[in-house]
Parts: structure tokens; sequence; C-alpha cells
């Protein structure tokens, strides 16, 4: 095993959860495991943390122990280097790591910050360049039919917001060849030129009620709907629509 580094240590809670305090689990219960399997050893081992021992293994504590608890304040918790127990047991045998709370490491975070960065000028250029259509299909993902009250250059705005504030699901929208076709029907069901059932289950004209397609149980209608336009019949009522729709 690497050495284990005297240093001052952060820890966070994960997945943005800043309570006012968190109380960390600190020994081994019947109701709270503490135990870490030991490979060399080849057998479990419980763990405790004691403010006037060495170790945070309980096989290697000795005498009267001085338990303490691990709270963390606001979604952080500061442990300096001169607790060397308290840190091993919190960075290298907690079963909780990696679950409940993780180690800050300065360049694991600028590696993630400059990889979120990169994604956002990604986004941010392929946002600024895209045609007004294929800007509100995705904008449509968004914000639903809202999008079709906005000018050409309220959808770029709004699309730059976009893909600055969630730059993954929107490279990832630009990505689905479907979402483009998706657009289309939700455009031609607004137009009235086709029609979707009360259920969801059946496509039909607007203007005679003639049945297009059956929507597959459990699936989004204008999924299913993109999905099927792109079928020989489908390719057909396409070209249909689109005249209606200009």
């Amino acid at each position: 095993m690497t050495e284990f580094e005297y240093k001052d240590r952060h820890y966070y809670l994960t997945n943005n959860v800043e309570p006012l305090t968190f109380k960390l689990g600190s020994r081994h219960t019947s109701r709270h495991p503490l135990m870490w399997f030991d490979d060399n050893k080849g057998h479990q081992r419980e763990l405790r943390y004691a403010t006037n021992q060495k170790s945070c293994f309980v096989d290697e504590q000795s005498g009267p122990v001085t338990l303490d608890h691990i709270i963390f304040e606001n979604g952080t918790l500061y442990v300096p280097k001169n607790k060397r127990n308290l840190q091993e047991l919190l960075s290298l045998y907690h079963p909780h790591k990696g679950r409940l709370y993780e180690e800050y490491d300065s360049i694991v975070e600028a590696t993630d910050q400059l990889d979120l960065i990169k994604l956002e000028i990604d986004a941010l250029n392929i946002a600024n360049t895209m045609e007004v259509d294929k800007g509100e299909a995705i904008l449509r993902v968004e914000q639903g039919s809202r999008v079709s009250t906005l000018s050409s250059k309220e959808i770029k705005r709004d699309l730059l917001i976009f893909a600055k504030n969630n730059p993954a699901l929107f490279i990832e929208l630009c990505e689905d060849e479907n979402v483009e076709l998706r657009n289309f029907a939700i455009k031609a069901t607004e137009a009235n030129i086709i029609k979707l059932s009360p259920d969801q289950r059946i496509f039909s004209w607007g203007s005679n009620g003639r049945k297009l397609m059956t929507v597959p149980f459990e699936e989004n209608p204008y999924s299913a709907m993109a999905a099927w336009l792109k079928t020989d019949e489908g390719v057909e009522v396409y070209k249909s629509i689109d005249k209606k729709l200009k």
C-alpha cells in the first residue's frame, strides 16, 4: 500500500446533499455494520473511531477507548493532519466512501471542471451555428409547446442558454436522429393536420379521422410517430404533412 500522506483533508457528502448536520457511522453495530475486508488476513475487520487510539481497527486498539462522532456540517467535514486515524478510516476503509461521501481531491476536481468547461464550449459552438428549425426541435424537448410562440432570435437565445446550462443533454439531443421528426409530428398535431387520440394510442388524419398508426404500448407517442415516419408508408405521409405545414 502507498504510504499514507500526512496532510489536511476535506470530505463532502455526495449528490449535492448539504444538511445542517449529518452523522456518519463511526463504530460497528449490528444495525449499522462498519467492517472492512482485509485481503491479506482473509477476513472482515471491525472498524471504530476512537480519538485516543492510533488505529481505526478494533483489533489494533487497546485499553480504554474514547469514542467520538463523525459529523459533517453543511455537507462538509474538515479533518486536520494530526487526526490520522480518522483520515485513514474515512479515506481508506469506511464502507460508505463513494456512496454517501467523497474525499475532495483538487486534481480530480480540476480535471472534472476542465472536462465540463470543454463540454460547455462544444455545446455552445454547436448551438451558435445550428439552424433555427433544428434548434426549435431541441428546445421543444426542454420547453414543450411554448417554443411555437418564440421568434427565431428567442429560439437562438434559449438554445444557447440550454447549451450552457445542460451541455451533456444538449449534445445528446443533437445526436438524436429522431429529435427533428418528433418536433415535426408535434407541429403537425398542433396544426391539427394529424390528431392523437385522448388515450395517446392512435394517430389519425385531422381532416377525415383516417387512422395512420397505432402507438406501441408504453412508448412515447411522438417518438413512435418519428420512427414510423421513416418507414415506406410514413415517408409518404411525411411529404403530405410537410406540404400542409408550409
